[in-house]
């Protein structure tokens, strides 16, 4: 009978430690078939450098909240560093709009123009039930042999629709990187700020 009651104490007590289960989420998008650009540019494409505010930098996802204040949700986490995943989302999308890959840290075909994009997000913003919003400022920078390069800097706020749910949150962040890549794209094609 003691054996028993040591057992079932025993398990009860383990249960009470255990904790929740971690998810993980992803900036990257589905892949979606025939989404790349018809025609590729005239130029190279080289995804510099992401910078974003460490307030956001967080393995963990940080929601702001009505009151002004920021909730970091410790078993949401990104499955990169913030600043590595919307790095890739970013470069991803602009591959699939100017039907180009990205070629940071690899050799260029000489004799072709190469575009670097370079980004600064000011805001990352994440309101459940609300909205997530992304907020940036971004150069495109032309380099061609002979010449002297070229830049352009813009900046861009969009703003999507969320629901209560985190997964509806990430999407609307997906969605968010996907305008912004459609803007830098259209701007590299006719060389103007959206």
């Amino acid at each position: 009978m003691k054996t028993r009651a040591l057992m079932l104490s025993l398990t009860l007590g383990l249960a009470a430690c255990s904790s929740a289960p971690t998810h993980y989420y992803t900036l990257m998008p589905p892949v979606s078939a025939g989404a790349s650009a018809t025609s590729p540019p005239a130029f190279q494409f080289e995804m510099s450098t992401v910078r974003i505010p460490v307030q956001v930098d967080q393995p963990q996802l940080v929601v702001r909240q009505d009151s002004g204040t920021l909730a970091i949700l410790e078993t949401q986490r990104w499955s990169a560093p913030l600043v590595d995943e919307f790095h890739d989302a970013l470069a991803s999308q602009l591959e699939s709009k100017l039907g180009s890959r990205n070629l940071e840290g690899l050799p260029k075909q000489p004799g072709r123009p190469v575009l670097a994009v370079q980004t600064d997000v000011r805001r990352f913003e994440s309101l459940p039930g609300q909205y997530a919003l992304i907020d940036v400022v971004w150069s495109l920078r032309l380099r061609e042999e002979g010449k002297s390069a070229r830049s352009l800097t813009c900046s861009s706020q969009v703003r999507q629709p969320a629901g209560v749910e985190l997964s509806s949150l990430v999407q609307a962040h997906q969605q968010a990187i996907g305008q912004l890549a459609e803007q830098m794209a259209t701007s590299a094609r006719r060389w103007s700020c959206p």
